[in-house]
């Protein structure tokens, strides 16, 4: 096992941009108004998500442009509220827009924001901390896996509503999925175990052979490899992991994807875990 370093994913920004631009000049004028994985939202208005977060990193990351809230920093729960009402605000007001108007602004904002993204030193310090993973503070190395984690999920869900192939190949799931366990020290925290205990996950299919092992010492620690002795072992297929990672499975129908080896109470706070705020 070696433990979890930094990961540069800006390298990836621009070729998983020109995937979304793939997929969304294939969209039949239908295809925007299907539904996804992602509650009530439409294709469109995954779309139009997209464009506001390429906006906004922009705005702040770039221009300095950052909304002054006023008074304390809002919590998690609170955060997490504020968040989907900004969302939804947003949502509301693209119905406005075309989908080609969508497509050409998206294609304009992605590529700006990977140049931004490659530009930032990767130790520096970022604007916004992840929150998902329970970072209060944040390098920019981490800032960018979460900015790479928000575009390929969103770019899976318009793929899986419209039936186009996903992006699940080592060259794309594996930094993928190196960020999102990173919230299972997260996930487990409640949970209190003995020293030693450890949660194995295994992803097969393109992913075979990839593995993280979460232990307990004095807190529980997330680490690449294989456990030589886990308490318990975690498999599941590539396509199953994003979607209990990205809140796209119903945990009964994630629990079914999920093959247990061990103790099995150490499977519900996996099913719970989120990679993304929720």
């Amino acid at each position: 096992m070696e433990s979890l370093a930094p990961l540069d994913v800006t390298p990836l920004m621009l070729p998983l941009h020109k995937e979304l631009m793939w997929c969304l000049r294939q969209l039949e004028e239908s295809d925007w108004e299907r539904p996804t994985v992602a509650g009530a939202w439409r294709v469109r208005d995954i779309v139009a998500h997209l464009l506001d977060g390429d906006l906004r990193k922009l705005s702040v990351y770039r221009d300095g442009h950052v909304l002054r809230m006023g008074g304390p920093a809002p919590d998690y729960v609170a955060l997490t509220a504020m968040l989907n009402a900004f969302n939804d605000e947003w949502i509301r007001a693209s119905k406005r827009l075309s989908p080609r108007l969508l497509i050409e602004l998206v294609d304009d904002s992605g590529p700006r924001v990977a140049e931004l993204l490659a530009s930032l030193p990767p130790d520096g310090r970022s604007i916004f901390s992840v929150a998902w993973a329970g970072e209060e503070e944040s390098a920019n190395w981490m800032d960018a896996g979460r900015e790479y984690t928000e575009r390929w999920h969103h770019q899976m869900q318009v793929r899986s509503a419209v039936g186009m192939p996903m992006l699940l190949t080592p060259p794309w799931i594996h930094p993928l999925l190196d960020f999102s366990v990173r919230v299972l020290p997260v996930a487990y925290r409640q949970l209190q175990r003995a020293p030693g205990t450890a949660v194995m996950l295994e992803v097969d299919g393109p992913m075979a052979g990839h593995t993280w092992s979460l232990v307990r010492e004095e807190g529980w620690t997330v680490m690449r490899g294989a456990h030589p002795s886990p308490t318990t072992v975690l498999r599941l297929s590539a396509d199953s992991a994003w979607r209990i990672f990205y809140n796209a499975l119903a945990p009964d129908r994630a629990r079914e994807l999920l093959t247990v080896e061990g103790d099995e109470a150490l499977v519900a706070p996996f099913l719970r875990a989120r990679s993304v705020m929720v």
